[in-house]
């Protein structure tokens, strides 16, 4: 009887884990295709001609998520605008903002995380401040300077305020301050300068960080809408989002093709984070538990 009671007790604890378990893989089901739905209707009415966009939502039917006669008309027509130059000048910008940006945080990171110098907590609570402060917040008053610099309608003018993002100078720097300060003692005694182990010692160990910040870095530019909309006026320089934008009529608005060109703009960050969603995940976890 003795040993019977713990195993019996043993049993209904693992029982009690298993009914919790499921229970939570099927919430974690439900909200994730609540999220999908209207992905998945935005998606079905890009193979829609843009009359039977709402004809289906009253009342709610199975044709409301669903299309017998798909048709690519609404995506061909994307080729007569102007989104795919700039979709293509929204790759440039995200691109060249995620490699010098990562150059500038974590150089900046790593300094307030392994540098002792005067001062350092102040400069790291500015920093934190900066990313709590909204971007259009202060976009208007940016915008001036750059009119005054000559940087409107520029790829400087529309990359420059993307670089130094304080989100991903904050995640860099918490990562940073997980790497044991031994490896750092032992590098200097080994005759590193601070450069050396930077490159040699930290950047080899914080490649899920660096991805993480990167994805920061590429979607602070990516969905950016009012600053392309100030600074990037003319075709040559117009990004995504304002083509987006641009697609709807003065009078009339085409849904079907407005439909497909949010499906292209939401199809290329979602690949790139499928694609590195494991060394994002890592990062913030280290992140959080430091």
């Amino acid at each position: 009887m003795a040993v019977t009671a713990p195993r019996t007790s043993a049993r209904k604890a693992r029982r009690s884990l298993s009914v919790g378990y499921i229970g939570l893989s099927v919430l974690g089901a439900v909200v994730g295709l609540l999220f999908l739905i209207p992905l998945w209707w935005t998606f079905i009415n890009s193979l829609r001609p843009s009359a039977d966009t709402f004809a289906f939502l009253d009342p709610l039917q199975w044709r409301t998520l669903f299309t017998l006669t798909p048709k690519f008309d609404n995506y061909t027509a994307l080729f007569s605008s102007n989104l795919g130059a700039a979709t293509l000048n929204s790759i440039l910008v995200s691109a060249v903002t995620v490699l010098v940006g990562l150059v500038i945080c974590s150089t900046a990171a790593f300094a307030l995380a392994a540098i002792p110098f005067r001062g350092r907590s102040v400069v790291f609570v500015l920093i934190v401040i900066s990313f709590l402060i909204p971007f259009d917040a202060i976009a208007i008053p940016l915008a001036n300077l750059f009119r005054n610099w000559n940087l409107v309608n520029t790829y400087a003018g529309l990359i420059l305020p993307g670089l130094g993002n304080g989100m991903a100078i904050f995640l860099l720097r918490t990562f940073f301050l997980a790497v044991p300060t031994e490896l750092v003692e032992a590098a200097r005694l080994d005759g590193l300068g601070w450069w050396g182990i930077f490159r040699r010692l930290y950047l080899p160990l914080s490649v899920p960080a660096l991805i993480g910040a990167g994805l920061t870095l590429f979607l602070f530019q990516w969905q950016s809408y009012v600053w392309p909309l100030l600074v990037g006026t003319d075709s040559q320089h117009m990004l995504a989002p304002i083509a987006l934008a641009n697609l709807q009529g003065q009078h009339t608005v085409d849904y079907g093709v407005l439909f497909a060109g949010s499906m292209v703009l939401t199809l290329i960050p979602l690949v790139i984070i499928i694609a590195f969603q494991r060394y994002f995940v890592q990062s913030a976890s280290t992140s959080g538990i430091k």
